[in-house]
């Protein structure tokens, strides 16, 4: 049963109060894009009406302020996960940049013909595409982790893939298919011994679990601020201290420098030395709010709340004949059902929840290696956050259901 009051959250988010297609909107899209509170907005606002000027660079009361904000919401986000010090969080984009950064910066550097990547073959194309980039460029070998038939990460052929040229092994915190969770401090440990750093793609993580990159002990965690509350424009990439300080610049440009002349450069400290050009502020101070509103619930109660969801929707779908759904069962899962009926194209089935008001996710969900080891390159998926209710999955599993049975689906 949650925990979370959440007709009181349901409060604070606007969007929600809204119609589609004549119906009341089931927002079920969250691991896509969530959507943001009135606290997020508000914060925004303020900052844009009363504070706003550039970031690191005036010396006026305004560019001060800016300033101010700027650094106390990456003080903000680093606390949330738990990290030491927030001059080892750097400011992104999204996810994609950070894990991107990752690859440019610390691959291009560290990674020689031959070395190993060591990644699951569940992994969203944000966590495989940059590694590809190595593999092409510099000759770096990647070697894929099955999954077992529960669809959990095989963590015995995890620790069979690791060998003496393994340098880093990269993996998910959350599917974004499956729901699987997975054991993140014990992947973190096999890298270790093995000599590798380990790589926490924090995309789906860091907006529905409890995280503290220092328990974790990882070496990179990345992800997105849209995902959890926060702005479009805005992720953070954690690295430890010392392996973020040795590594070199990502792009060049604006205040990520010490000094410059017409016959080369030196760089600034971290995090600035990985954030060139004029940053994303107005988006930092939401996702600092964004954090703010998520620590007011409770990561853990919101981890129990995704999960009470996902349990109730994939035991309603499992009465409806012709469903299959993916994903391991058990507490090791997040809030993340993606699901196929039988002879109909998932964006088919998509359209139809739409046109009563249910928004789902329908294709390959950036994760097109998966979809062929799961035997569905196209998918439907419904996810769920802080402000979904039980009677919003209930009337999704009863939409499935009248789909499925107007095309004649038959178990």
């Amino acid at each position: 049963m949650s925990d979370l009051d959440v007709t009181a959250i349901r409060r604070d988010f606007p969007i929600l109060a809204r119609e589609v297609n004549g119906s009341p909107l089931a927002y079920l899209d969250s691991a896509a894009s969530s959507q943001r509170p009135r606290q997020v907005l508000d914060a925004m606002r303020d900052y844009y009406e009363h504070h706003h000027a550039n970031v690191h660079r005036g010396a006026h009361t305004l560019a001060e302020e800016a300033t101010q904000a700027y650094e106390a919401a990456r003080a903000n986000v680093a606390r949330f996960i738990g990290a030491p010090d927030p001059r080892s969080l750097v400011f992104t984009r999204n996810a994609t940049e950070a894990i991107n950064l990752v690859a440019a910066s610390w691959g291009r550097a560290n990674l020689r013909p031959g070395d190993e990547i060591v990644l699951s073959v569940a992994e969203h194309h944000a966590n495989l595409v940059p590694w590809q980039f190595l593999q092409r460029d510099l000759g770096a070998v990647l070697r894929f982790v099955p999954l077992t038939p529960a669809q959990r990460l095989d963590l015995a052929a995890l620790a069979a893939a690791l060998s003496p040229r393994t340098r880093l092994v990269a993996t998910f915190h959350m599917s974004n298919v499956l729901g699987a969770i997975n054991p993140v401090a014990e992947v973190v440990r096999l890298a270790h011994d093995a000599g590798a750093l380990a790589l926490i793609d924090g995309a789906q993580g860091a907006p529905h679990l409890p995280v503290d990159v220092a328990e974790l002990d990882c070496d990179f965690y990345a992800f997105s601020g849209h995902k959890m509350l926060g702005p479009t424009g805005i992720g953070a990439l954690w690295a430890r201290e010392e392996v973020l300080a040795a590594m070199p610049p990502f792009l060049g440009g604006g205040e990520m420098i010490e000094r410059v002349t017409l016959e080369g450069s030196t760089y600034a400290d971290i995090p600035m030395r990985f954030e060139a050009g004029t940053p994303s502020v107005a988006e930092a101070v939401g996702l600092g709010a964004a954090v703010d509103y998520l620590d007011g619930l409770g990561m853990a109660a919101v981890a129990r709340h995704d999960a009470h969801l996902a349990e109730l929707a994939l035991s309603l779908l499992d009465e409806v004949p012709g469903v299959r759904t993916f994903g391991p069962r058990g507490p090791d899962r997040g809030g993340v059902v993606a699901f196929e009926v039988e002879g109909l194209h998932a964006h088919d089935v998509a359209t139809a929840l739409d046109l009563q008001g249910i928004a789902v996710r329908a294709g390959h969900h950036c994760a097109q290696p998966l979809g062929k080891v799961l035997g569905a390159p196209a998918t439907a998926r419904a996810s769920f956050y802080v402000y979904t209710t039980r009677e919003e999955v209930e009337r999704f599993a009863a939409a499935v259901a009248a789909v499925a049975s107007r095309f004649g689906v038959r178990a």
